[in-house]
């Protein structure tokens, strides 16, 4: 499995309906990934196979989209993208958190492993 593309219309499908403007609600199933990008980046077309790899890798845990923000203005206005990569990760029951410029394969895994895909310990209690 690759990255997805998105275009607006579709990442109001799914991921979030910002035109309801209720703060934010993901609609995803699982956890996800969106790269902002341009085709004639240079960083961007460095992430891309990378980005394809973990898509791979994590199938079926995280969906790992990509938005091109010379197609999709009203999406990357809405984010407020002014450089790229911009790369938003979104957790399940949490809000979205945004990194800027290219990252290393380990620093992506890093980030979804500890923000993406952690599980909270459950408290247990002992008499």
């Amino acid at each position: 499995m690759t990255t997805k593309h998105l275009t607006t219309e579709e990442f109001k499908k799914r991921v979030m309906n910002y035109d309801n403007n209720n703060g934010w609600n993901f609609l995803g199933e699982r956890p996800a990934i969106i790269d902002f990008y341009a085709p004639w980046c240079s960083p961007c077309r460095r992430l891309a196979p990378i980005l394809d790899e973990l898509a791979e890798e994590y199938n079926g845990q995280v969906d790992i989209y990509k938005v091109n923000v010379d197609q999709e203005a009203e999406l990357s206005q809405y984010f407020n993208i002014r450089s790229i990569p911009s790369i938003l990760f979104i957790p399940i029951g949490d809000s979205p958190k945004m990194t800027h410029g290219a990252m290393s394969k380990e620093g992506i895994k890093e980030l979804i492993n500890q923000q993406l895909l952690s599980v909270q310990p459950l408290s247990f209690q002992f008499y």
